[in-house]
């Protein structure tokens, strides 16, 4: 099958000589390129084929559109990815796709799963063992990456899962990994049954900590969250709505419900599996009725002047990406959020210079605690 020209496909019209609606890289390419090779029954039955992490949802529009799939199972993890997909289909015309509810609906008799890697080693293994759990026997899953990003390890990973881990030639800066005969068998079971999320219990905390693959810091603590948490209790005190804003596993909105029995806690995250994981944590300490978790972009869809105190950890990088813009969207919505009078508790790496940021966007700001590398400061929303 000859190398489909995605600019057919992705441009507004067939006389459209500007730049095309949707980014394509060298990554996708490859990997719907290969596809049919790889399992091409796969694509021609409607409902067999699942796709994993598609950033913009260039994976989902072109198994659609280029190689006919029906009925596409979609697992996105990040809120930003899953409305860029929508969008795009939309523009495009394209439709034949779902959001299952869980992975075992994702990977159920599943024949083909299409996965764009990321730099996380337990995301891929969550991803794999739920694959050869739930996934009919002939699966294959074909993995993509960017290769100066790609490592051995990731091999040693679906290897835990798949019998037969194969990496193609490079293409374009990219590389392939192909994962094949799932560990199914009985003697095999315990390898593949998903140990996720993960739970450690933290003797520092005196509180058990959940994660599914992927989360932000794991299961552990984070050293910028641990300096936040040691500050926080002079943090508006007769505040009665907290938001975490970027909630990652939940360590602060499960600690500031424990600390503080009358109080209501909003837990938000860009992140499906954060946002689970904050759900686990709490539940497993005993706060899951005050700690409420919704899923959104830097908390854009939470109300205004909702929360007395807003507690935040943010992100400086976006996968392999070092970014503040996560954090400055944080900020701004925060603002909003807040009701008059209300703060903003924020700890960043002291190198980023965040005050005039937060200064400008939510209202003055002080410094309360100053480390070797983290800053905390609390801005007042006027």
């Amino acid at each position: 099958m000859p190398a489909f020209d995605f600019a057919d496909l992705f441009r507004r019209t067939p006389d459209d000589d500007g730049p095309d609606l949707l980014a394509i890289d060298g990554t996708d390419r490859f990997i719907l390129d290969e596809a049919p090779h790889v399992h091409g029954d796969a694509l021609r039955q409607p409902g067999a084929v699942a796709i994993v992490d598609d950033q913009r949802g260039v994976l989902t529009i072109g198994v659609i559109a280029v190689h006919g799939a029906t009925n596409v199972r979609v697992v996105q993890d990040s809120l930003v990815s899953q409305r860029a997909l929508q969008a795009n289909a939309g523009t495009f015309g394209h439709r034949g796709f779902h959001h299952p509810d869980s992975l075992e609906d994702a990977f159920r008799d599943a024949r083909l799963v299409l996965l764009r890697l990321t730099k996380s080693l337990d995301r891929l293994d969550e991803i794999a063992r739920a694959v050869a759990r739930f996934a009919a026997p002939d699966v294959v899953l074909l993995c993509g990456g960017r290769t100066k990003f790609m490592t051995l390890s990731q091999n040693d990973v679906l290897r835990r899962s798949f019998g037969e881990v194969v990496a193609s030639r490079g293409r374009a800066k990219s590389r392939l990994l192909v994962a094949q005969d799932p560990l199914t068998a009985a003697a095999n079971r315990a390898a593949i049954t998903a140990p996720w999320p993960r739970v450690v219990h933290n003797d520092e905390l005196g509180m058990s900590i959940a994660a599914h693959g992927g989360v932000f810091a794991g299961s552990s603590l984070d050293m910028g969250t641990r300096v936040l948490l040691d500050a926080m209790d002079d943090a508006v005190p007769t505040a009665r709505v907290a938001v975490d804003l970027g909630c990652g596993n939940g360590v602060i909105a499960t600690a500031i419900a424990r600390r503080r029995p009358g109080i209501r806690v909003v837990a938000t995250d860009v992140s499906n599996v954060a946002v689970a994981s904050t759900r686990a944590t709490a539940d497993r300490n005993g706060v899951g009725d005050r700690v409420t978790t919704v899923r959104s972009d830097a908390g854009d869809e939470l109300d205004e002047g909702s929360a007395q105190l807003v507690l935040c950890n943010p992100p400086f990088h976006a996968d392999t990406t070092v970014s503040t813009d996560a954090a400055e969207a944080m900020f701004r919505n925060a603002a909003t959020i807040l009701q008059s009078g209300g703060e903003l508790w924020c700890v960043w790496n002291s190198h980023l210079r965040y005050r005039p940021v937060l200064e400008k966007v939510v209202g003055p700001t002080r410094q309360v605690v100053r480390t070797d590398k983290f800053t905390v400061t609390a801005s007042r929303r006027a």
